[in-house]
């Protein structure tokens, strides 16, 4: 039986999209209170009942925590335009080898957008 775990985790930080033309609101330093949901999936265990622990995707993903929250994106390697796309893809990229099962990456930047990321095309 394959089912799909998803993990939600909410991270602050400010960034700007430097490549937009300078009176865009986003062009400006600005901050969100960013959701990143991380989707795992896999085959049930027969006899623990689950696809894996949660406290696992917690593990996978606290560095990338640690590096997101309270920071300004700009400054991380490979987020120097930081849209949600970017961070989306740039999420996975980190993740997907610690996380088996890893199939989506959604990040949310408002509760009303959010961009999400399927991986590379097999």
């Amino acid at each position: 039986m394959k089912l799909e775990l998803r993990k939600t985790f909410q991270f602050e930080a400010a960034h700007r999209l430097p490549l937009l033309p300078e009176g865009h609101k986003c062009w400006r330093l600005h901050g969100h209170s960013f959701q990143a949901e991380i989707v795992v999936e896999g085959e049930c265990d027969a006899r623990l009942g689950w696809v894996m622990d949660y406290a696992d995707i917690s593990a996978a993903f606290r560095p990338l925590w640690e590096q997101l929250d309270h920071n300004y994106l700009n400054e991380i390697e490979g987020l120097d335009n930081p849209t949600s796309e970017k961070l989306a893809v740039w999420i996975w990229d980190r993740l997907h080898a610690a996380l088996p099962g890893l199939k989506e990456v959604v990040v949310a930047e408002t509760c009303t957008a959010r961009c999400i990321y399927r991986g590379p095309s097999k």
